[in-house]
């Protein structure tokens, strides 16, 4: 059988994927063309695991997690905290997943951590929520092996505030937001809250 990494090569060819090992786990990273050095990085065979999905979502039983990357993450820095936390989190995320025996879906939100730190000195977003691909929609498309059909999720950082409008007011509000601001699932140190006062959240 395929395995996802080989599938993603027929897709982005063999020089723009790779299989990454390092202290944190396995990971795989694709190379974007015509994406001014953007990156992927990726659960590797996370969809070997058939996820424990609600009755409702039969057909979205295998996934893969990732992160999208700007040009200038330095992954190869695997001692600094403000770049090395995407290795971490998608690594406790597949560990939940499969120790749990649950599943994520586009729209679930996950706390980081009891404590809500922010991910870093720099990304001071303290919850994730997944997503289906949105810039890359078309890279991400979803892949066929043989009888298994397998999805991309997106893993967004997102503020205490967004994390509240979401609970309040639901995912799909939440999105708009995001469209509305030019967010995506693209990696941002720099990027504030989509809710610029409260007004917004009691607003529509």
């Amino acid at each position: 059988m395929q395995t996802v990494s080989q599938e993603l090569i027929k897709r982005f060819q063999e020089n723009k994927v790779t299989n990454l090992s390092n202290d944190f786990g396995n990971f795989i990273l694709i190379s974007l063309p015509n994406k001014n050095g953007n990156k992927i990085l990726m659960t590797n065979n996370l969809s070997d695991f058939k996820m424990n999905v609600h009755e409702k979502h039969q057909g979205d039983e295998y996934n893969e997690l990732y992160f999208y990357l700007p040009s200038y993450w330095d992954l190869a820095d695997i001692e600094n905290d403000k770049m090395n936390w995407v290795f971490a989190w998608l690594e406790k995320l597949e560990n939940h997943v499969i120790e749990k025996n649950t599943w994520f879906g586009n729209g679930h939100t996950i706390p980081c951590g009891k404590e809500l730190k922010p991910l870093s000195e720099t990304m001071l977003q303290n919850h994730f929520i997944l997503a289906n691909p949105i810039e890359l929609n078309e890279e991400l498309s979803p892949l066929i092996i043989e009888d298994k059909t397998i999805r991309f999720l997106a893993v967004i950082p997102i503020f205490e505030d967004e994390m509240d409008y979401k609970q309040g007011k639901g995912t799909a509000k939440l999105f708009k937001k995001f469209e509305q601001a030019k967010v995506s699932e693209k990696l941002d140190d720099y990027r504030k809250t989509v809710l610029k006062n409260r007004w917004n959240f009691f607003g529509k």
